[in-house]
């Protein structure tokens, strides 16, 4: 039974996923990259423990500082959730899950989350034409095989593959890691109006979007925390219904008074949809956001 988890990465996410398990009466730790902010997270109850694993390249450890990480990471269940960063250039991804690591050592951990993304499934990458599934995943551009490199770390898969070969049906996972794949997060200080406000001719209007709400993505990670037995090496998350970039961007911008986008359309081979149905089937889990429509009133 798990009654400690440790949250590596207590940002956007992290940070109201760690608040939610804290409430739920679980002992929890959390990292942030700064001695300050890790000490501020104790007013929401949580352990704070600092840890900059950039950092950890130029500058060697106290004693102190690395037993407190040793603490820090020392629970029953780990949420890796570290941002890739790839769109900004970041190349040190890799590096900074390796010597993450190396700092849990041999600790035996009862469950392992760790946050990927649904950037692992290429345009019209999926096999059945129905959405991509769990088996989609392959590498197909440097971030892909960054992602799947990342997933194997911790799941022991191959990296060409991630953790999905061998998920044909669903399957059970090879350890106790557990790979969560987010779609588009959307939520609170994370509102898509501005992303695309009056841009002109912006390609793939009639192609689908893949949004998730920050909402499910506690909720679904929350659940797997807490189920028994064993479970699938991955899992989508995705809300159930995809409309348009058109659709969806234009919406948004209206939504916060700004000049919507004009589009033109793309080619539907191109076209991607993430199925994140698995984990619905398998866990019972339902979705509070299911149209990505919806969701912007709630950012």
């Amino acid at each position: 039974m798990i009654t400690s988890v440790a949250v590596v990465g207590c940002g956007w996410f992290g940070l109201p996923l760690a608040k939610v398990l804290v409430s739920q009466g679980l002992k929890v730790t959390g990292s942030k990259r700064s001695p300050q902010d890790a000490e501020a997270l104790s007013a929401d109850g949580i352990a704070g423990f600092a840890l900059d694993l950039e950092a950890l390249e130029s500058e060697d450890l106290s004693s102190r500082a690395r037993e407190a990480i040793t603490q820090g990471l020392a629970c029953d269940a780990l949420v890796i959730n570290i941002p890739p960063g790839l769109r900004r250039g970041d190349n040190g991804y890799l590096d900074r899950l390796k010597r993450l690591k190396v700092l849990i050592g041999t600790h035996e951990y009862q469950r392992i989350i760790f946050i990927s993304t649904s950037g692992v499934y290429p345009a019209g990458g999926d096999r059945s034409g129905s959405g991509c599934v769990e088996i989609d995943a392959k590498a197909h551009s440097p971030g892909s095989e960054t992602l799947l490199a990342a997933e194997a770390l911790f799941s022991g898969a191959n990296s060409e593959g991630g953790v999905s070969n061998n998920h044909s049906a669903g399957g059970e996972s090879n350890n106790n890691c557990v790979v969560v794949r987010f779609a588009g997060l959307i939520g609170p200080k994370r509102h898509p109006g501005r992303f695309l406000a009056g841009r002109e001719n912006v390609p793939g209007g009639n192609l689908a979007v893949n949004m998730v709400h920050l909402d499910d993505c506690i909720g679904a990670v929350t659940s797997l925390l807490k189920a028994e037995g064993p479970l699938s090496p991955a899992y989508n998350l995705c809300a159930p219904l995809h409309p348009t970039k058109a659709e969806f961007y234009q919406k948004a911008a209206t939504q916060l008074g700004l000049t919507p986008p004009s589009f033109i359309e793309g080619d539907l081979a191109e076209d991607k949809r993430v199925d994140g149905g698995l984990i619905t089937r398998e866990l019972n889990y339902r979705y509070k956001f299911t149209d990505p429509l919806a969701m912007l009133a709630h950012c």
